[in-house]
Order: C-alpha cells, then structure tokens, then sequence
C-alpha cells in the first residue's frame, strides 16, 4: 500500500483552512446513497500523471464516494457513425457513464488539442446522448498554458454532448511526474485536499435544490478550495 495513506486526507492536516462544516452539511445529505463518480483518463499510457492523478482518487475517495477510474480506452474501436450494434467495449462504456451521477476528466494535450483516443470515447458518447445533462468537470495536471488547447476542446465537445459541466469542479493543480510513487499514486497532499474540494462541488450539484447548503457565493471553485493560494483555477467565468 503506497504511504499516501488509505483516504483523501484532511485539509487541516497540512495546515490549509477547509470549509469543514460545508463539507460536512453536504456528506451528511447526500450519506443514504452511494455517489457514483466515473473517472476517465485521456491518456492510454498507464504510467501517465494523468492516469495517477485519477487512479489516486479511486484508490482514496472518501467513505460513501465510488470512484472507478475506466481502463478502456484502449480497447474502444474507431467511432462509426450510425452503427446498429455498437461494439461490446462501446455497449460497456455507455452504461458505465449512465450507472454514474457524474464524470471527471483528466487528459494531457496532444498537438495542440485533445489525445485522439479521448476524442474517439466522447465520439461515441455523443452518438447515443449518454452525457446528456451528465454533471461533468476536469481536473488539469500542467501548468498553465500547457494544455490551454485540450481543456477548451473537451469543453466545446462536452457542450456538443449537452453535458453539464461544473465549474465549480473544475481545477488546475499542476503536478510533478517525480511525486507519483511505486504504486502509480500521486504523493502530493495539495492534490488529496483539491479532490475532495471536487467531490463536495459534485456532491452539491447532486442534491435536490431544496436540501442544498445555502453557497456564500456561486460558482467558482476558489470560494470552497481549501488548497488556495496554494493552487489556482484561471477565472474563465461560467456556471
């Protein structure tokens, strides 16, 4: 077991301020079910940080979160528009999508836009309306500038999907390849602090409107992180 620890650890563990009681409030609301989240990598290399940086919110999501990071990108067949019977591997991944309450991504930028295998999944997603108003956000792992092109692709191929994309969920928390240890799991604490920062975004997004906490102030993830000024999202605006 890697020595990041068996969950996502505490904000106040590393000395950062965490908006406990919002926290609580939502966990406590949302605790008579299982939250499904679907995490999807956008790079078919195992050993990517993008891949670790989901594969260690799988492994330490908080108690009443499924957190499955999908591992078939590299099976998906090329998109065939208007095919009948979709491939088994495709049939596989549209009712992994529904069975989740929502999707996170993470995806490196290839040649200025999105990886063609992640494309390729959204391709086939949007063929059948399966994010349609599926509650979507991202999680970057460069810094910024470094995949500007990818993030507003999946953006405007997520819109294509009439996916709901949270900002609020939506974070930058650049990475180092040299904090992933043996076990393929991202040391860094700033990153546990910022996916649960990301759980209780979605978690709230979730909620019938009348048991939502009432917010300070709407959408953006800087009003709830607990990492900042640690970590920065750039101000694009949005809901």
């Amino acid at each position: 077991m890697s020595d990041v620890g068996r969950k996502w650890k505490s904000g106040s563990e590393f000395g950062m301020t965490v908006h406990a009681t919002d926290h609580d409030r939502v966990v406590d609301l949302y605790r008579s079910r299982m939250t499904r989240i679907l995490l999807v990598s956008g790079s078919t290399f195992d050993g990517s940080l993008q891949t670790a940086a989901l594969r260690t919110a799988a492994n330490f999501a908080p108690a009443g979160i499924d957190a499955t990071l999908y591992d078939g990108l590299r099976r998906l067949p090329a998109f065939v528009p208007g095919e009948r019977y979709a491939p088994d591997t495709v049939t596989w991944l549209r009712h992994r999508v529904r069975a989740s309450d929502a999707v996170l991504f993470c995806t490196p930028e290839y040649a200025g836009t999105l990886p063609g295998s992640l494309k390729n999944l959204l391709d086939w997603l949007i063929d059948n309306e399966d994010l349609k108003d599926k509650p979507v956000a991202w999680l970057s792992t460069a810094t910024e500038g470094r995949d500007e092109g990818a993030r507003a692709t999946l953006e405007t191929v997520l819109t294509y999907a009439k996916a709901k994309i949270l900002r609020s969920a939506c974070i930058r928390i650049p990475l180092d390849p040299g904090g992933v240890d043996q076990h393929g799991y991202v040391t860094d604490q700033r990153l546990h602090v910022a996916l649960l920062d990301v759980v209780q975004a979605l978690l709230r997004s979730l909620l019938p409107a009348q048991e939502k906490p009432q917010p300070r102030h709407e959408p953006a993830w800087e009003a709830y992180s607990s990492v900042l000024p640690i970590v920065v999202r750039r101000g694009d605006g949005g809901s």
